[in-house]
């Protein structure tokens, strides 16, 4: 099973980076499970026609109760992604990241990664503050593998940086380890060279590069991932490319 963690900062892209991989592996033949780790709880929209399951933080809190099926806190996406957003606390109270602790546990206790055997599985983490909660997927071997996605700019290759070094804090434990950088364009002055320079000092290989591109919106506007709508557009060959390159690092290891 391929477990990977997508970190960035907010609003950086990495949404609609795990979306849109989803979508390839699910194009690939692969069974996909997308678990958004944000409290906005937007992370599949684009896999789901522009809707979401409900958040299982807004269900423990409307029911009170834990669900009895997973059918009741997931919705089946395109090309059979099982998609499930954390959500987080009512606004002003409560830690998010705790939501996200709750919600692992549930799903641990729903044993769904053993009744559904998934090929893949996809965390989407909010990354510009990586505390205990939003460590989750690192610190509790939910995931082998990060991605973290960045642009050229300041404060997303500063973000970049801490995300590095938090699961650095975890490497003697055996934990997940970054296996490189998604650089999602934003057309900066000098984006590439900035990002190599990021890249090069953190010991870190550039794995996806993903076009600045009018489609992607072209398609979320129309709660679609590019690699569903146009999947032989450049950005959607960007994203299948990544995901064939991290099933062969999946096959190598076995």
């Amino acid at each position: 099973m391929l477990k990977i963690a997508i970190y960035g900062k907010g609003g950086i892209g990495k949404s609609t980076v795990t979306a849109n991989l989803a979508a390839a592996f699910a194009s690939l033949g692969k069974k996909v499970i997308q678990i958004g780790c944000d409290p906005k709880a937007d992370s599949t929209i684009n896999l789901l026609g522009g809707e979401t399951p409900i958040p299982v933080m807004n269900y423990l809190r409307e029911y009170d109760e834990a669900p009895e099926t997973i059918e009741e806190i997931s919705k089946i996406g395109y090309g059979g992604v099982l998609c499930i957003e954390t959500g987080g606390p009512t606004p002003g109270l409560g830690c998010a990241g705790r939501g996200i602790i709750a919600t692992f546990q549930l799903l641990e206790d729903m044993e769904l990664f053993e009744t559904r055997n998934p090929d893949v599985v996809l965390y989407d983490v909010l990354g510009d503050v990586v505390c205990g909660g939003f460590a989750a997927p690192i610190r509790e071997g939910y995931a082998s593998q990060v991605l973290i996605v960045t642009s050229g700019e300041k404060m997303a290759l500063y973000a970049a940086d801490n995300i590095n070094k938090a699961v650095k804090n975890f490497e003697d434990r055996s934990y997940a380890r970054v296996y490189g950088i998604v650089l999602n364009h934003r057309n900066v002055d000098r984006e590439r060279e900035k990002v190599e320079q990021f890249a090069h000092s953190a010991g870190l290989p550039i794995v996806g590069e993903i076009p600045r591109s009018d489609e992607i919106t072209c398609y979320e506007d129309r709660g679609m991932t590019v690699v569903e709508g146009n999947p032989d557009s450049e950005v959607s060959r960007a994203f299948l490319s990544l995901a064939e390159e991290l099933l062969t690092l999946e096959e190598e290891k076995e």
